[in-house]
Formats: C-alpha cells, sequence, structure tokens
C-alpha cells in the first residue's frame, strides 16, 4: 500500500480543504474525516493493484516485493485494492454527489494509470498527474460551491507529478539528463504560481518559508540526478518528490491562511519520513 504516499495523500486533501475556506473551526470535521479516508482508500487500493498489474515484471526487476517473492498472493492483493478503492469511494460518498464523483473518477484513473498508460511516455505521468490533480480537488470539495472558482489549482499537482512520474523511469536502468531539466522546469512553474497565489490572497510572507522548503527538498536530489542520472540518484529524486508534497500542500494551507491546517499537514512529515524507513515508497 506504500504508507509513507498515503500520507502525503492526505496532505493534498488537507490542502484542498485549506483552499476551500476550511478554516477551524468553521468547518465539519468529521466530512474532512471522511475525505482522509476516502483518499487512503483510493490511493491505497491503486499502488496494491499497481502490484498486481507489474507482478511479472516485478518477479524479474524487484523480485523482494510482496507478489514475486511469494509473502502476498495475486488474489489476495486483488480483493485488498478492490476493498480499499470501495472504501475510498463510499467514504467520499458521504460527503455528496460530487466527492463521489470525484473519488470514483481517481479509482478509474488508477486503474487505467497501472493497467495502460504507466507503460507510455505522455500518457503516464498525465494519468498519474490527474489522480493528484483530482484528490487535490477531493479536498476542496469539502465545500462543494467552491470548485468552480479553485478548480484550476488542480493543474499544478498535475504537473509537478507529471513531472517526479517521468524522472521515475530512470529509476531501475537510469534515465537522461534531459529529462531532469524538463522536470525541474515543471517544478519551478509549481514553485512560482504557488507563491502567485499566495501574493493574490495576501499571505505571501506566511507561504515562503514553506514554498522555499519544498524547493530546496526537490531541487537537491535532482540536481544530483542531472549530474548523474543513475538509477540509485533517479530513485532519491523520487522519494523526494512524494514525500515533499506534504510541504507543498502545507504551503497551499499558509497561501489561503489556513495555519492550522498548515501545522496539522507539517506533522505528517515526520510520519511519512519513519514509514518510508519501514516500506518502499516507489
Amino acid at each position: 500500500m506504500r504508507p509513507a504516499n498515503i500520507v502525503t495523500a492526505v496532505a493534498d486533501v488537507w490542502a484542498g480543504a485549506a483552499i476551500a475556506g476550511a478554516i477551524p473551526p468553521s468547518f465539519d470535521w468529521h466530512r474532512l474525516l471522511a475525505l482522509s479516508i476516502s483518499t487512503v482508500g483510493l490511493y491505497g487500493g491503486g499502488v496494491v493493484f499497481n502490484d498486481v498489474f507489474d507482478a511479472g515484471l516485478d518477479a524479474v526487476e524487484r523480485p523482494e516485493r510482496p507478489i514475486p517473492s511469494g509473502e502476498v498472493s495475486v488474489e489476495a492483493a486483488i480483493f485488498q485494492g478492490t476493498a480499499l478503492h470501495i472504501l475510498g469511494i463510499i467514504a467520499a460518498s458521504t460527503c455528496g454527489t460530487t466527492s463521489a464523483i470525484l473519488a470514483a473518477s481517481i479509482a478509474v484513473l488508477t486503474l487505467s494509470y497501472d493497467r495502460f498508460a504507466k507503460h507510455h511516455s505522455v500518457l503516464g505521468p498525465l494519468n498519474m498527474g490527474l489522480c493528484r490533480g483530482l484528490n487535490l480537488l477531493l479536498g476542496i470539495s469539502l465545500i462543494p460551491e467552491q470548485l468552480p472558482h479553485w478548480y484550476f489549482l488542480g493543474f499544478l499537482p498535475i504537473l509537478f507529478i507529471a513531472a517526479v512520474t517521468m524522472i521515475s523511469r530512470g529509476e531501475v536502468h537510469g534515465g537522461r539528463a534531459r529529462t531532469m531539466l524538463w522536470a525541474g522546469i515543471l517544478f519551478a512553474i509549481v514553485e512560482l504560481a504557488q507563491l502567485a497565489v499566495a501574493q493574490q490572497q495576501g499571505f505571501l510572507i506566511e507561504a515562503l518559508p514553506a514554498v522555499a522548503l519544498h524547493a530546496f527538498m526537490v531541487f537537491r536530489p535532482l540536481a544530483a540526478a542531472y549530474r548523474n542520472p543513475i538509477g540509485p540518484n533517479i530513485g532519491k529524486a523520487v522519494k523526494s518528490g512524494v514525500l515533499s508534497l506534504i510541504i507543498m500542500n502545507a504551503a497551499w494551507c499558509l497561501a489561503f491562511g489556513a495555519w492550522p491546517l498548515a501545522l496539522a499537514t507539517l506533522v505528517l512529515l515526520p510520519l511519512s519520513f519513519q514509514l518510508a524507513k519501514w516500506f518502499a515508497v516507489t
């Protein structure tokens, strides 16, 4: 299930809630909890099915993974992935039709990525990015009437995750420096867009430290991968890109003045790092 990654998905939802205007105590905590449970199911189900569809390839490239190593059967993994996706959709449906539609769309997109899109150089990163973009919108759906105002912010996680997915293709056999360069450009666009939104909302000073920390966290390993695009360096860049999503989401909270949610989101970072020591991230 990639528990460290699941924590970052929860941070997506909390950032979306902050964008929607969920500043304590002016919103329903029960609905936020339901959406948090939803994203756990959707992300967890998606990565479980990723292992299901990759079982044959992992037997060659990553025989230590649960299915090829024999720790988990394919049948058990399919049951688990299905149950998690159903949990995600049901939990979202308790918050209304809009949330349910977004959750169902994410479930479909995770399956399309796992089965088809991941093998395509353009469609794969775009598909994965869409999963994250809709996950942010899932958080915004906490207050559904805010979606028409802020839906366009979902394009930024699409760009960021598309870049991470793009560089991850070289994680096993190595990649190309040019790919790292393009990823860096996409990262920079996201950082600058966050600062622009924070400025528009009147919270630039508050958001700036988080955006700067996020930039440091992603560009440092990316620079190493650019200089020497071998598998281990790329793996570190991918891992940092995934875990840094918590910082990026905290920056969104600060950009909209929701500092309580920003602090709560930052608390997720050490949890994610600890889980990353115990479980695979990529």
